[in-house]
């Protein structure tokens, strides 16, 4: 088992920056880490990711450039520097972790989200 613990969200004005942090326990290998959100009414979705292995990334095409996902292996700790945020980044985001596989779906671990509210 991992347990995942996020923080660093909050309301912020567009413009603005946040850095999210996911910090892992438990069982903590777990090559890929990555973030998701979900706003209201949509379906939660592939925002980030990054493996543990090669420290390769990934992003969804929206947030390259605004967006940069890092780990602190040492501490089990993943981050997620969101700048230029705008009202459409308002969501819950989730941390999440796996074992191996596509870096942008079917996570086995999550965390209980923290909210990112941007405001116009």
């Amino acid at each position: 088992q991992v347990q995942l613990v996020e923080s660093g969200g909050g309301l912020v004005q567009a413009g603005g920056s946040l850095r999210l942090s996911c910090a892992a326990s438990g069982r903590t290998f777990a090559n890929l880490m990555g973030w998701f959100r979900q706003a209201p009414g949509t379906e939660r979705e592939f925002v980030s990711a990054i493996r543990r292995s090669d420290r390769s990334t990934y992003y969804r095409e929206s947030v390259k450039g605004r967006f940069t996902i890092s780990r602190d292996n040492a501490k089990n700790t993943v981050y997620l520097q969101i700048n230029s945020l705008k009202p459409e980044d308002t969501a819950v985001y989730y941390c999440a972790a796996k074992l191996a596989g596509d870096p942008r779906s079917s996570y086995d671990y999550w965390g209980q989200g923290t909210q990112v509210t941007v405001s116009s």
